[in-house]
């Protein structure tokens, strides 16, 4: 007897990383720790960016994007693994499933592209200084952006719709805090040879095309900053995208521990546990590191909480 599509009635358990009663307190205060820390901080870093005139530029434009966006990422899981511990429930359904799994890979990719597109802004202000404002006018940053989104949904779109297409004959058991794409596929009872081809070859192009893109910007920056020269201008010139040099650097090098410690471990809980650092632990970790190295976002931070408004010539993004 074939095994029958069961989808609608099919339910997720999501296994979380301890079944162990006495920690579920610990780790439910981290996470709302964390998510609480993420929302605020990312949240003061757009609110700064638009009430000061002095950061209207596309740097913060793009950076405010980045803050709204991390906020949506971190907002489509943690709040899902505080009701499942505080319920004592693992359950979610295949609908929320779906649904979870389209935001995951929407802001995730938005995540990719936003810092690719700040890469090349950063190559701009530096290697044409002169036009930069030029370069990067308003169309063009709205357009950069609308391009990230457009992309991002027609990805998430089509691995939804790929995993749509499978059956599910039972309730499943997901080792992870999150509907993972990877692994509910493999959790299907139908062919997933196509899935997993739509998989790899949309992760090879998100992977090397967005960071192609990066490390040509930062070779062109890094010929021009060594072609000054001046030790402060080079410094000046360097502190200008060491921000979102960190950013990069924390973002990939999560995610790249994250498939090399499924690819080499094969333990679900160790994967589990390296997502956690880029779905959690770097969209909390953003607005503290562009705020610690950047002195128009502490300048700006201390007007808004001060409710001082900032005076200074307004570059408009509207």
């Amino acid at each position: 007897m074939e095994p029958q599509n069961d989808t609608q009635l099919s339910e997720f358990l999501l296994l979380g990383f301890s079944e162990q009663a006495e920690i579920q307190p610990l780790i439910f205060g981290l996470f709302l720790s964390m998510y609480l820390v993420t929302v605020l901080g990312n949240l003061l870093i757009i609110l700064a960016t638009i009430s000061d005139s002095h950061l209207h530029t596309p740097m913060y434009f793009f950076l405010s994007n980045l803050s709204f966006v991390d906020i949506c990422f971190t907002s489509t899981t943690v709040p899902k693994i505080l009701v499942n511990i505080q319920t004592q429930s693992k359950a979610i359904t295949y609908a929320g499933c779906i649904t979870q799994m389209y935001f995951l890979l929407l802001f995730s990719g938005l995540d990719i592209f936003l810092l690719t597109v700040m890469a090349y802004d950063r190559y701009v202000a530096i290697c044409h200084p002169l036009h930069y404002m030029v370069i990067m006018n308003t169309q063009l940053c709205r357009l950069l952006v609308v391009a990230c989104w457009i992309m991002s949904v027609l990805n998430s779109l089509l691995h939804s719709f790929m995993v749509l297409r499978l059956s599910f004959c039972t309730d499943l058991e997901v080792p992870h805090f999150f509907c993972e794409l990877n692994q509910v596929v493999h959790h299907a009872c139908s062919d997933t040879f196509l899935n997993d081809m739509v998989i790899y070859i949309t992760a090879l192009l998100l992977a090397v095309g967005p960071l192609t893109c990066i490390l040509y910007s930062y070779s062109k920056i890094v010929s021009s900053i060594r072609s000054i020269s001046s030790a402060q201008g080079k410094y000046k010139a360097f502190s200008t995208c060491a921000s979102h040099l960190s950013i990069v650097s924390l973002f990939y090098c999560t995610l790249l521990g994250v498939y090399l410690s499924s690819a080499l471990t094969q333990n679900p809980h160790s994967t589990a546990t390296a997502s956690l650092m880029y779905t959690v632990v770097t969209p909390m970790l953003n607005p503290f590191i562009y705020s610690l190295r950047n002195k128009d976002i502490k300048s700006a931070l201390t007007r808004l909480l001060v409710r001082t408004p900032g005076k200074g010539p307004v570059i408009p993004l509207q």
